[in-house]
């Protein structure tokens, strides 16, 4: 039986495609660069790139924070100040957020029958700003982002601190809910934890990494552990 839930916050409950797309598109536009689509889809590229090599622990969240600006302008053949770039896009990112259909009626019909602890990696100020707007705060007994933390999904030090103030806590009870394969999936498999991974059907799966549940939305999950 599920008791514990750790929810991912991007893509699983709020819609962080959308929220990007306009927070980028201001501050690109702030710092004289049209967003056209083949810029939009170079930035993703590019911080995707610089995710991964975090998660692999290869760079710092620094780097990917500035590093990821840095090199898009730098392909584009402009001066800027990479930093400054940053500290935009993360106050316009800030400012609002999306809910994916029904998440946030999942979320509230999951609390009270499980306990509900938020697992991110994204910056803390952020998260905290758009969790604030979201009024999300109300349903989790605790809210672990890994700035805070001091480590990144989906390293195993991660979830240790995170288990650690957990009172009570049972990782064989405890599943890891969220879109990434890398991060989420991969991090709540090496801790031991249940794993459901919320992705289109249309994404690819990966031999190296098999989440023990697949669901389309977060809409589905409360059936799923009625059944479990």
């Amino acid at each position: 039986m599920i008791e514990f839930l750790f929810l991912d916050l991007d893509d699983t409950i709020l819609d962080f495609h959308k929220a990007e797309r306009i927070a980028l598109s201001k501050t690109l536009r702030d710092f004289s660069l049209e967003p056209t689509e083949e810029v939009l889809a170079r930035y993703h590229a590019i911080n995707a790139q610089h995710w991964r090599r975090l998660e692999r622990r290869e760079i710092d969240r620094q780097e990917v924070l500035v590093g990821r600006f840095r090199v898009l302008f730098e392909e584009l053949g402009m001066e800027i100040d990479a930093g400054a770039v940053m500290k935009a896009y993360e106050h316009n990112l800030s400012m609002g957020h999306y809910f994916l259909p029904g998440a946030l009626e999942a979320v509230q019909r999951l609390h009270g029958k499980y306990r509900l602890f938020l697992a991110s990696n994204g910056t803390a100020v952020v998260q905290h700003s758009r969790l604030q707007s979201a009024g999300l705060y109300p349903y989790f007994e605790q809210v672990f982002i890994s700035q805070e933390v001091g480590f990144d999904k989906p390293s195993k030090e991660y979830f240790a601190a995170c288990f650690a103030k957990i009172p009570g806590f049972c990782v064989g009870d405890a599943m890891m809910v969220g879109d990434s394969l890398t991060s989420d999936m991969l991090g709540g498999l090496n801790a031991g934890m249940h794993t459901c991974w919320i992705t289109p059907p249309s994404t690819p799966a990966r031999a190296d990494i098999v989440p023990e549940y697949r669901l389309e939305s977060l809409t589905q999950l409360e059936k799923l552990l009625e059944t479990l």
